[in-house]
C-alpha cells in the first residue's frame, strides 16, 4: 500500500465506485461489521464537520478530488422521533427532488437522496454549492437502520 502522505492508496488509485456498488459492496459490508480489503471511506461526524472541512478527511489519494466518499450515522432530531438531524454549526443539509431507487439487475436494493448546504438557519439560510448525495441500503438489508454512505462532490 501507499505511505499515509497520499492516504494509504496506492499511486494513480481512483475511487470511483458506482451507485450499485457504494450500497452493495460497501454500505452492506459496513452495516453486518466486514472487514474491508481497502480502507477507502472514512467514518465522519456529519453534523461536527462543515462540507468544505470533508475535503482533507475524506481525501484519498494525492491527486485533485471534487468528490469525496464518507460513512456517517444518521442524527435524529428528536430521540423518539424518525426526523433526521442535518444541521451544523455553520448551516444545514436541505433535501431536495426526489429520492432515487438503485437496482441491481431488477431488484431494488436501496435509494439515493440529493441534499444541498445551505449557511445560516431555516428558513433564511443561503443556498451554497455543496451538494450531497445520501445513500441508504433497502430496510432488509440494513440491519442497524441507521447508516448511511455518503458522497459530496463539490
Amino acid at each position: 500500500m501507499g505511505s499515509s502522505s497520499n492516504g494509504g492508496v496506492p499511486p494513480g488509485f481512483r475511487f470511483h465506485p458506482t451507485d450499485e456498488e457504494l450500497l452493495q459492496y460497501y454500505l452492506k459490508k459496513k452495516v453486518s461489521f466486514q472487514k474491508f480489503d481497502m480502507e477507502v471511506i472514512r467514518e465522519v461526524d456529519l453534523n461536527k464537520m462543515e462540507p468544505w472541512e470533508l475535503q482533507e478527511r475524506c481525501r484519498i489519494g494525492s491527486t485533485p478530488q471534487n468528490e469525496w466518499y464518507f460513512f456517517s450515522h444518521k442524527d435524529r432530531k428528536y430521540p423518539t422521533g424518525s426526523r433526521t438531524n442535518r444541521a451544523t454549526n455553520a448551516g444545514f443539509w436541505k433535501a431536495t427532488g426526489r429520492d432515487k431507487c438503485i437496482r441491481s439487475t431488477y431488484r431494488k436494493i436501496g435509494m439515493r437522496k440529493t441534499l444541498v448546504f445551505y449557511r445560516g438557519r431555516a428558513p433564511h439560510g443561503q443556498k451554497t454549492d455543496w451538494i450531497m448525495h445520501e445513500y441508504r441500503l433497502e430496510d432488509g438489508d440494513d440491519l442497524q437502520g441507521n447508516h448511511s454512505v455518503n458522497g459530496s462532490p463539490l
